[in-house]
């Protein structure tokens, strides 16, 4: 019926995405989602050119970036990916995955963005450790990330800017840049701080 697979899985995608009545939320994971899994690149995979010009604009595409899970994002692929698929990619963020590899646990801070970067992207998914507890420190420095890149790139009137405005004021000015070792020692004093109530609790 289709003459390409990418033709398929758009026809596909548009149609649920019409038939939930075009919800806000809406997301695509393409076959080819990073960089490495495209031939020869992004912005020459034929697979993600019908996808950008097939896929109906409402629906977000995930992109993990150079790789499945990858230590760097920068702006200027991640430029390149929104040119070839027509809007910005949503990240789903491998950075701390370990469903790969149970034996490891990745406890350091959130790390390898370029700054800027939210101006690039739809939206962030952050696909965490498989242990609850590991990730108070994944996201608690994505959270302080999150917050410098609104400070430094939203436009005024961007929604949610007076709940993050009143954050920033209950943890201190921001000076809207991002530091992976302060992000560190702000989430370890809460970490410790979380770890000490709970041990006061009953039946701990």
């Amino acid at each position: 019926v289709f003459p390409s697979l990418a033709q398929a899985q758009a026809s596909v995608a548009n149609e649920v995405f019409q038939e939930l009545g075009q919800p806000s939320v809406f997301l695509f994971c393409p076959t080819e989602y990073c960089s490495s899994l495209c031939s020869p690149s992004p912005s020459q995979s034929c697979y993600l050119q019908t996808i950008g010009q097939e896929l109906l604009p409402g629906i977000g595409v995930i992109w993990t970036g150079p790789k499945v899970v990858s230590q760097e994002l920068s702006a200027v692929l991640l430029e390149e990916v929104e040119a070839v698929l027509r809007r910005r990619p949503v990240i789903w963020d491998n950075l701390y995955a370990n469903d790969y590899d149970c034996r490891r646990v990745f406890l350091g801070p959130y790390m390898g963005r370029a700054p800027g970067l939210m101006s690039r992207l739809h939206g962030l998914l952050l696909n965490p450790n498989c242990e609850l507890q590991a990730n108070f420190i994944p996201i608690h420095t994505l959270g302080t990330w999150f917050r410098s890149e609104l400070g430094s790139c939203a436009p005024p009137d961007h929604a949610g800017m007076e709940e993050v405005a009143a954050l920033e004021d209950s943890q201190g000015a921001q000076d809207g840049s991002y530091s992976p070792q302060e992000a560190l020692e702000l989430a370890l004093r809460d970490w410790v701080a979380e770890i000490n109530q709970q041990a006061l609790e009953p039946g701990r």
